[in-house]
């Protein structure tokens, strides 16, 4: 069988026999010089196997808890300065504004051309450097009071985890055997997950704990955020260090031609993937969703049951949040049985029924409604994401990018529920994410209808499985030249 990475199907494929392609083991051997990577060349990270992917998607997944924790500070953050700053609800909701924002920018512009300039260590490198200047920016923004400085602080903390998940997200989906794509996803990111549960516990316990509305009650957030900056300044020197494998767009290109004969894939030009367009659009009303009602709940149990208190609220946010974190490992876990895209389907089916249960009662029945929207939340965002990147070959960086910036749906949602709870309720303002995530349900329902045989084609993929196609990432390919792919097209250049 020839491989062929060109733009038009009509094109003659380039014969296996003339072609080289680098092992797994070489690229790995090749990133411990820290250089960046040409994204046309074939690295040979796309054949890495499970094994080999563990210490470099290890170190990465410590990203995921990093801005779980800023996420799910930022939801504490929002009552808190309702009661300090003496701000409306709909005002509060700038901080999501600022933060997710940010994720509209930096996909589209900065970070998404370093990822494919320089490759992903990188990008991880800028994003941490940038996180942490928006951590040290909190200092004088509580110092002065100034809740505009905590949202331009928020903003550039968004810029900088923008960038992670411009690189990480793709990167954890991969680095590994594309069978098991949505699984290292998910399972990397419940770690996020437990990031949103230690915040608001951390929150309720030590740094908001009897804490007024003085001129000193902004103080224990400016020493979180400086501990968070020294932390990740201290991450990004790691990250210089480290064995990072450089998957690139030709290896992706490499890894799709090669799946052909199950999934069916033929290279299409970046316009007509539209699948991947369908899943930016799911992905930006769902985030704007989920930062919804996560950014809300506190305001949303002390409401349906009045004698609760904000710390209390915090703690139940809490135990939701835990409930997100095990909704996400036990969807990590059923991926090894059940088809990711059956897994989509149910979590949103679950989803809709909840917050629409929560609509309609209250007291506890209504937290606990609402707590089992988090449970379901769980595996959206990963799946979707991976689900999307399917099949798109050399546009695979360019993809993430996209759909990273869907992110953004976290600054158009929020306010708008914050407005119609000024304007009415909580309970009514649940209507807005409801709506988000009905247009989400569509594209698991697209995906079961109309992309079911291409899905199932990967995740029965022996790409990256030791014995099985890929003989445990050694070289395939025993001639000496090199394979370079620009444009969607192959280039052989002799060895010098």
């Amino acid at each position: 069988m020839g491989f062929k990475f060109n733009r038009r199907s009509e094109q003659p494929a380039v014969d296996q026999s003339s072609v080289r392609r680098p092992s797994a083991a070489e690229a790995i051997a090749n990133q411990r010089r820290r250089k960046s990577v040409d994204d046309h060349a074939v690295t040979g990270a796309g054949q890495i196997t499970t094994r080999q992917s563990i210490v470099p998607v290890s170190l990465v997944t410590v990203l995921f808890f990093m801005w779980g924790f800023a996420y799910g500070l930022l939801d504490v953050l929002n009552k808190h300065f309702q009661e300090t700053l003496h701000i409306s609800a709909a005002e509060s909701a700038g901080l999501q504004g600022a933060y997710f924002g940010a994720y509209f920018i930096g996909p589209l512009t900065y970070s998404g051309w370093i990822v494919r300039k320089f490759g992903y260590r990188w990008t991880f490198i800028t994003g941490l450097t940038i996180y942490g200047i928006g951590a040290l920016l909190f200092w004088p923004s509580g110092v002065k009071r100034s809740f505009g400085g905590f949202c331009g602080a928020m903003f550039v903390v968004g810029s900088g985890l923008s960038t992670l998940e411009t690189s990480a997200n793709p990167f954890i989906a991969t680095c590994g055997p594309p069978r098991y794509s949505e699984l290292r996803l998910n399972l990397s990111q419940a770690f996020q997950a437990i990031g949103t549960v230690v915040a608001p516990v951390l929150a309720s316990f030590v740094i908001f704990k009897d804490v007024g509305s003085d001129d000193n009650s902004l103080q224990s957030v400016q020493w979180v955020y400086l501990g968070i900056a020294c932390f990740v300044f201290l991450l990004a020197i790691v990250f210089f260090f480290a064995p990072i494998p450089e998957v690139t767009d030709a290896d992706m290109a490499a890894q799709s031609e090669e799946t052909s004969g199950t999934t069916g894939y033929i290279d299409k030009p970046l316009s007509r993937q539209y699948t991947l367009f369908w899943g930016v659009a799911a992905q930006f009303c769902y985030v704007g969703s989920q930062v919804a009602i996560a950014g809300y709940f506190i305001h949303y149990v002390t409401e349906v049951k009045p004698s609760l208190s904000s710390a209390q609220g915090s703690n139940l946010l809490a135990v939701a949040q835990a409930l997100f974190a095990i909704g996400r490992f036990s969807a990590a876990l059923l991926m090894k049985i059940v088809k990711p895209r059956h897994i989509l389907m149910a979590y949103m089916t679950g989803i809709i029924i909840f917050v629409t249960a929560a609509i309609g009662t209250k007291g506890n029945t209504a937290i606990a409604m609402l707590s089992m929207v988090l449970f379901f939340e769980s595996c959206i965002f990963p799946t979707i994401f991976t689900l999307s990147l399917r099949g798109l070959g050399r546009h695979t960086k360019r993809g993430a990018s996209f759909l990273v910036a869907s992110v953004s749906g976290g600054a158009v949602f929020p306010p708008m529920l914050g407005a119609v709870v000024d304007a009415k309720n909580t309970r009514i303002a649940m209507c807005v994410p409801l709506a988000g995530f009905l247009i989400a349900w569509s594209f698991p329902i697209y995906l079961n209808l109309f992309k079911a045989q291409e899905l199932d084609g990967f995740t029965q993929s022996k790409v990256g499985i030791v014995g099985e196609g890929s003989e445990g990432g050694k070289d395939l390919f025993e001639n000496e030249n090199e394979k370079d792919v620009e444009a969607g097209k192959v280039d052989v250049v002799d060895k010098k």
